[in-house]
C-alpha cells in the first residue's frame, strides 16, 4: 500500500466549507464532503468540524477504524504532521451542563451553603451504582438508562434511536427495563454500544418505585359501530372469534388487525411507497391457472419433502421477520416451538426480539433451523454472529441482499409520527440530526452494510461451513451469478413488498430464473430456489413448486396467527394449508390450514407426491401480463388496510 502524503494542519484548514470539507481524525485527514450529507448523526456534526482536528469529538462514539471501513481509499487525503496542529485547529467537545448543586448544612447554626456534587469513582462502588444517588445527581438528558440491572450512557444514541429520541430521554435516570423488554432482545445493547458506554451494574436494593419507568398502557380493542335498532347505533367492543372459526390465513390477518397495537400493526402490514408490490405479491398467484390431470390414484397424498438437509411436512418454511414480540410476548421463542410442532424449519431473524441464545434454547432435540443474516458494516460482528450460528448446528445461512437501504413504509412512518405526538426532538430535527417521522424500519438501516457486493461472496463462504444462500434475488442474471459464485441457492423475494415498489413478485420472477439456471447448466439438486411473498393458500405453494421452487417461505401469516392466538394459531394455519384439524391453536392452527388446502389441491390436480408436481400442472401465460382482468378478491380487499393521506388521519 502506497504511503500517504504528508500534510500540515494549515493545508487541511483551507478545506473548511460544506462543499469542501476535510476533517482530521487520529492524525489522518479525510475528505468528508459527500459523507457529511449522509452522516447518521446529522450533517452539522461533520461540517461544523470542517478544516479541524475532530478526534476529541469523534472518539467517544466511533471505533478508530470506522473511516477505513466506510470510505473509499481515495478519500483518505494524507497524514497530518502533529507539530503543525495548534489549539485553534482542535475541535472541542460540547460542554456538558453543570451538575446541580445541593444545599448542605454548614457548621454555623442554621447556615447552608451550595456545594457541587462530586460523583464517586465507579471502583468506589465496587462496580455497582447506588441508583438513587446517580439518578439524582448526574442526570443530564439521556445520560444513564438502566436495563436488566446495568446502566448505559445513551446520551448520543438517544438522538438516533429507531423509535425516536423521546422514548430514550423520557426514561433518563430511570430503570427502563419494562419499557424496553416487550420489543428488544436482552443483548442488543452489547451489540450496538461501545463497551465504554456500559457504566456499571446497579444495586437492585437501591431501586425505588419512582425510579422505574412504566410501560405504556395498551390501547383498548377498537370498538365497532353496530346497529342497535333501526335508527340507533352503539359502540361494541371487538370480540375475538374462537380459533375453530379460523378457516384461512386472511381470517388470522383480520383478527390480528383488531387485537394488535396500532404501531405494531403499522410495522408488520406496511409495504413500500404505494404498496403496489405488496398487494401484487398475492395477486400474482391468481394469474397462474391450474391444469389438473384426471384418473390418477390420489388415495394417499404425501406432502413431505426436504431441502438444505432439513425435512419438512410440506414444501414450506417460516421465513425471518423482525421483532416478533410486537405480535406476542413469546415472540420468536413461540415460533421456534410452533415450527417443531408443524414439522417445519424456522429461519431465525437477525433483528429479533429475543436473543440468539434464547431462540436456540427453545429448540426441541433434533430440531433443524435456518438463519437470516444482515451483514453489519463492522464485519467482525458478522463473523462472530455467523460462528455462533454454525456452532449451534444451524443448517443454512440466508444473506439478505435486497436491503442496502430499507424502503419507505408509510404506515410504519405515519404511526411513529402520530403516536409520538410531541415536539421533544424539534431542536435536533431542525439541525438535521433526527427525523422522527421515518419509523422503525428506516432507522435500522444503520446496522446494514450498503457496501455489500459480489466481491464479498468469497468472504461470506470463507467464514462458515453452513450452506449460504442469497435472499432477495429478483432476476435471472443474479441467480446465475449466485450459482457461478458457488452459493447454494437463492430466495426470489422482494422483502414482502417492503422495499422497491413496483418490483415483480417472487413467483413472477421464478420462470425467468429457472430458465436462466437451466441455460447456465445448473441442475436443481445443485442450487435450491425458494420463493417468498404473498403465499396465503395451499394452491400458492403448489404453483410455486410446479414452477421449480424447492419450497416457499411465509412471514406475515406466521406473525398474524401468533398475534391472534399465540403459538397454537401458527400450527393451525399450517395444517389448514396441509391436512385435517387436531384441535391445537395459534401458529399451530395456521399450519393446519395450509396443509389442508395443499392436500386438496394436490388431490384435485392428480399429484400424489410433491415430486409429481410439475410445470405441466399450471398455465403461466398471463403471469407477466399485469393487465389481465381478474375477479375481485374480497378476502384481500376485506383485510387490506389502505394508505391514508395526512388530512384523513
Amino acid at each position: 500500500m502506497a504511503a500517504l502524503p504528508k500534510l500540515s494542519m494549515d493545508d487541511v484548514a483551507k478545506h473548511n466549507m460544506k462543499d469542501d470539507c476535510w476533517v482530521v481524525l487520529y492524525g489522518t485527514a479525510y475528505d468528508l464532503t459527500k459523507f457529511g450529507k449522509v452522516h447518521p448523526g446529522g450533517a452539522n456534526l461533520v461540517f461544523e468540524n470542517a478544516g479541524k482536528d475532530a478526534t476529541a469529538v469523534f472518539d467517544p462514539i466511533h471505533p478508530k477504524d470506522i473511516m477505513a471501513k466506510l470510505l473509499k481509499p481515495s478519500l483518505t487525503m494524507g497524514e497530518v504532521d502533529p507539530a503543525t496542529i495548534r489549539p485553534e485547529h482542535v475541535s472541542q467537545l460540547p460542554k456538558k451542563e453543570e451538575h446541580k448543586k445541593k444545599k448542605k448544612a454548614a457548621p454555623a447554626a442554621g447556615a447552608a451553603e451550595e456545594v457541587e456534587f462530586l460523583k464517586p469513582p465507579l471502583a468506589a462502588m465496587l462496580n455497582t451504582f447506588d441508583f438513587e444517588s446517580v439518578a439524582r445527581e448526574t442526570m443530564e438528558p439521556g445520560l444513564l438508562d438502566r436495563l436488566y440491572g446495568k446502566a448505559y450512557d445513551l446520551t448520543k444514541f438517544g438522538k438516533v434511536h429507531p423509535g425516536g429520541a423521546a422514548l430514550i430521554f423520557d426514561n433518563a435516570g430511570k430503570d427502563a427495563t419494562k419499557v424496553f423488554d416487550p420489543i428488544h432482545p436482552k443483548d442488543i445493547m452489547e451489540k450496538l454500544l461501545k463497551p465504554s458506554l456500559t457504566m456499571g451494574n446497579v444495586d437492585p436494593a437501591s431501586i425505588k418505585d419512582e425510579h422505574i419507568a412504566k410501560a405504556p398502557e395498551k390501547h383498548a380493542a377498537p370498538k365497532k359501530k353496530k346497529a342497535a335498532s333501526a335508527a340507533v347505533e352503539e359502540d361494541v367492543e371487538f370480540k375475538k372469534p374462537p380459533l375453530a372459526a379460523m378457516l384461512n390465513t386472511f381470517d388470522f390477518e383480520s383478527v390480528a388487525r383488531e387485537v394488535m397495537e396500532p404501531q405494531a400493526w403499522g410495522y408488520y402490514s406496511s409495504g413500500g411507497d404505494d404498496e403496489i408490490t405488496l398487494r401484487d405479491n398475492h395477486m400474482a398467484f391468481q394469474r397462474i391457472t391450474m391444469r389438473p390431470r384426471i384418473l390418477v390414484n390420489v388415495r394417499d397424498i404425501d406432502m413431505t419433502t426436504s431441502f438444505l438437509g432439513a425435512p419438512a411436512s410440506l414444501p414450506l418454511y417460516f421465513t425471518a421477520t423482525a421483532l416478533a414480540k410486537l405480535a406476542h410476548k413469546d415472540g420468536e421463542v413461540a415460533i421456534v416451538r410452533a415450527a417443531k410442532k408443524a414439522g417445519l424449519t424456522y429461519m431465525l431473524p437477525t433483528l429479533s426480539s429475543y436473543t440468539l441464545d434464547e431462540m436456540l434454547a427453545a429448540r426441541s432435540p433434533g430440531q433443524e433451523l435456518f438463519a437470516q443474516l444482515y451483514v453489519n458494516p463492522e464485519r467482525g460482528r458478522t463473523e462472530e454472529y455467523v460462528k455462533k450460528l454454525e456452532a449451534a448446528g444451524v443448517k443454512a445461512l440466508f444473506v439478505t441482499v435486497d436491503a442496502p437501504q430499507l424502503g419507505r413504509r408509510e404506515k410504519d412512518m405515519r404511526s411513529k409520527f402520530t403516536q409520538q405526538g410531541s415536539d421533544v426532538q424539534a431542536d435536533t430535527e431542525d439541525e438535521g440530526e433526527v427525523d422522527r417521522t421515518q419509523g422503525a424500519a428506516r432507522a435500522i438501516s444503520s446496522y446494514i452494510d450498503p457496501g455489500l457486493c459480489w466481491d464479498d461472496v468469497p468472504w461470506l463462504k470463507s467464514i462458515t461451513k453452513m450452506k449460504v444462500l442469497l435472499k432477495g434475488v429478483q432476476c435471472g442474471e443474479d441467480a446465475v451469478m449466485a450459482f457461478k459464485a458457488g452459493l447454494d441457492g437463492a430466495v426470489l423475494s422482494n422483502h414482502g413488498g417492503r422495499q422497491l415498489d413496483t418490483c415483480r413478485s417472487g413467483v413472477e420472477v421464478l420462470p425467468e430464473v429457472m430458465d436462466a439456471l437451466k441455460e447456465a447448466g445448473c441442475k436443481r439438486e445443485d442450487f435450491a430456489v425458494f420463493v417468498d411473498g404473498g403465499i396465503r393458500r395451499g394452491a400458492d405453494i403448489f404453483k410455486a413448486v410446479a414452477l421449480g421452487a424447492s419450497g416457499v417461505g411465509v412471514g406475515r401469516p406466521v406473525l398474524y396467527s401468533l398475534a391472534s392466538y399465540g403459538e397454537k394459531g401458527i400450527v393451525r394455519m399450517v395444517h389448514m394449508l396441509q391436512v385435517g384439524f387436531n384441535g391445537e391453536k395459534g401458529i399451530v392452527r395456521m399450519v393446519h390450514m395450509l396443509q389442508d388446502e395443499l392436500q386438496m389441491v394436490m388431490r384435485l390436480s392428480g399429484c400424489p407426491t410433491v415430486q409429481s408436481i410439475t410445470e405441466a400442472h399450471v398455465i403461466t401465460r398471463n403471469l407477466a401480463d399485469h393487465i389481465v382482468p381478474l375477479p375481485a378478491d374480497h378476502l384481500t380487499e376485506g383485510t387490506y388496510m389502505p394508505l391514508m393521506a395526512a388530512a384523513r388521519l
